[in-house]
């Protein structure tokens, strides 16, 4: 992706089925430690900002620490948490030479030795990069059943009103976002679960014994019914309890990803199936995804299973997430993003007016490379069936003959990254001056006036960096004609269920869109608009109202001002930019229908609310969140 816009948040998870000692025995004393590790840095396109690692030991005794976490905001979170982690590890070994094999020693002496571990890579979509705002966040209480440890890779639509509730139960809360608001909200009907059973047997037991009985009889599925009720996003959450027992739960869309396996050893659950599968050397086929509005519930003793929390809804999971965010290293993602390559030939031979002699194919690295892959293999489908064509239908002569098989597409790398940004380090003001020097080309290798330059890139969303760098490089190759082409459709509305995209104005196919509207005099339209999304702001289930606009105009009309828009002044070239169509997409992505972002159907009520937000703070000049 030539934009910048943040990632996907990434989770990890894994669970100890058997006693400490087997894995020590069988792995030896750091099998856990290791594997977590793996299962992180295996999703570290998922976190850039920071990173965080909990650790839960079962059955310890009073007075005896049994949860650890750190945090980090370092420049390589990832490793100076484990760096650190390993370093007690390695002091632990000295002091106890021989006893660092035994579990109860090692549970004693050393942090981050439990059966439970709850990991969290940080792409934030909103607020500072401090500490305070990395997962996972814990809940604290000395009674052991209602502490709570959370990270999740989510977003809320409809904070302020799970704040509101958060007030009308009682509480007192710290801060009004939703890492906040979803922790107590959990934590708070953890609570009311532990007093309901205390006072069912209070009177009966001691108190030390009605604790035990608390922790066999707390209903985690119960917990995540109340808890989760009001929720209006999109999220994978995953919790443990500090008696043992813990959750990873998804939304009732599915918008968001979650997998997890399970043997006889252990369980083990993840953002992404090529983390689980690297991580434990195990088959694609072993690998489960989470039932949209199910959780995956282990109890205290390590048995599990999937339970309904909330009503299920149409599965929307985010195509996106297929395009961009995960690796593409997953089977399925990547023979999707071959396809979306693939299924843009049509559109790329109209416009370089099939002349493949005198064109050059690229790509922006480094998620685009697959579709361009695609792309490659279907235009040479289409000149093997050519020359089928020519050979059994014509006479060609010999030397034509020769010509006609010995063709070659053309394919070079004209577009090198230099740089990788840390975009969370950049402001609005510099980005442009930033996003200038991130690429390079290859200079040489193109006939000026002559050739046309064909470069797929994975997505388009602001067009920025289109026109402030790769245009403005690759029209000094002096070509006929570049042809920008964008493996998704055009994103029109904002996203609100975990990537940064939440400013209308942003959005280069929302500025087309106004452009079209002031070309064509049509500026009233955007009046009625604005009236209409006022009006409906305080409906429980609004319309997309922002629908109406885009239906001025028809795909190719928007395609066309966004080639004018992201056309340099100086640029010599004719541009021509093509989008994907999302027919195609989903013919590439059939079993992920979330689209929101370029249709605006989103799957939520919240959703509706966003967009419609979103464009009033456009037109009153509010550069701000609309969630």
């Amino acid at each position: 992706m030539s934009d910048f816009i943040k990632h996907e948040c990434g989770i990890a998870f894994i669970r100890l089925r058997k006693p400490l000692s087997y894995f020590i025995e069988k792995y030896g004393p750091t099998f856990a430690l290791s594997k977590m590790y793996l299962l992180m840095e295996k999703q570290r396109n998922r976190g850039q900002d920071g990173a965080g690692v909990a650790n839960f030991k079962l059955n310890m005794q009073p007075g005896r620490r049994y949860i650890s976490l750190y945090r980090s905001i370092d420049p390589d979170p990832l490793t100076s948490i484990f760096d650190k982690i390993s370093r007690k590890y390695r002091k632990a070994q000295r002091d106890g030479n021989e006893k660092f094999y035994d579990e109860f020693w090692l549970k004693d002496n050393c942090a981050f030795t439990g059966e439970l571990w709850l990991g969290h890579l940080r792409y934030g979509t909103h607020g500072k990069n401090s500490i305070e705002n990395c997962h996972p966040f814990l809940r604290q209480n000395n009674w052991r059943s209602r502490n709570l440890a959370i990270a999740g890779n989510f977003n809320m639509t409809n904070v302020e009103e799970l704040f509101d509730i958060l007030v009308e139960l009682g509480q007192h809360p710290k801060g009004k976002v939703d890492t906040i608001t979803v922790l107590e909200k959990i934590g708070h009907f953890l609570d009311e679960e532990n007093e309901e059973i205390f006072q069912k047997y209070k009177g009966k037991y001691l108190n030390r014994e009605i604790t035990e009985l608390i922790e066999n009889e707390i209903d985690l599925q119960r917990v995540l019914k109340r808890s989760c009720k009001d929720f209006d996003g999109g999220y994978a959450i995953a919790g443990i309890t500090g008696y043992g027992a813990s959750f990873v739960a998804r939304d009732p869309s599915g918008i968001r990803p979650v997998y997890y396996f399970a043997d006889e050893e252990l369980v083990v659950a993840a953002s992404e199936k090529p983390a689980i599968k690297t991580a434990f050397n195990i088959e694609y086929n072993q690998i489960q995804e989470i039932e949209p509005g199910h959780a995956l519930i282990i109890n205290k003793s390590g048995d599990y299973a999937e339970f309904p929390f909330i009503q299920k809804r149409e599965k929307r999971s985010c195509s996106f997430e297929r395009i961009y965010f995960s690796r593409g290293s997953d089977p399925d993602i990547y023979n999707e993003r071959k396809m979306l390559g693939r299924l843009l030939i049509p559109q790329v031979l109209k416009s370089i007016n099939f002349d493949l002699k005198n064109t050059v194919f690229s790509y922006i690295p480094n998620t685009a490379e697959t579709a361009f892959l695609g792309m490659m293999e279907g235009i040479e489908e289409y000149l093997i069936q050519k020359r089928k064509e020519v050979i059994l239908d014509g006479k060609p002569h010999i030397d034509s003959l020769e010509q006609i098989l010995s063709f070659k597409l053309r394919i070079e790398k004209l577009v090198s990254k230099d740089v990788k940004l840390r975009t969370f380090i950049t402001n609005d003001d510099s980005r442009n001056e930033l996003v200038s020097h991130v690429y390079d080309t290859t200079y040489e290798v193109i006939e000026k006036g002559i050739d046309t330059l064909v470069v797929i890139d994975d997505s388009i969303v602001r067009g920025t960096t289109l026109e402030k760098s790769i245009l403005t490089m690759l029209n000094r190759l002096s070509p006929k004609k570049i042809v920008i082409v964008s493996s998704a459709p055009q994103i029109r509305y904002p996203d609100c269920y975990g990537i940064d995209m939440s400013k209308m104005h942003e959005f280069v196919a929302f500025r087309a869109l106004e452009k079209l509207i002031k070309d064509t005099g049509k500026e009233h339209v955007l009046d009625e608009v604005y009236e209409t999304c006022l009006h409906s702001a305080n409906e429980k289930e609004p319309a997309n109202h922002v629908k109406k606009l885009y239906d001025l105009f028809d795909y190719e009309e928007v395609s066309q001002k966004i080639s004018e828009i992201v056309k340099p002044e100086d640029m010599v070239a004719e541009l021509d930019v093509i989008y994907q169509t999302v027919d195609n997409l989903h013919k590439a992505i059939p079993n992920h229908l979330g689209d929101w972002y370029f249709t605006g159907n989103f799957p939520t009520p919240g959703g509706n609310k966003v967009v419609n937000k979103s464009f009033t703070n456009h037109i009153e000049g509010k550069l701000v969140r609309a969630y």
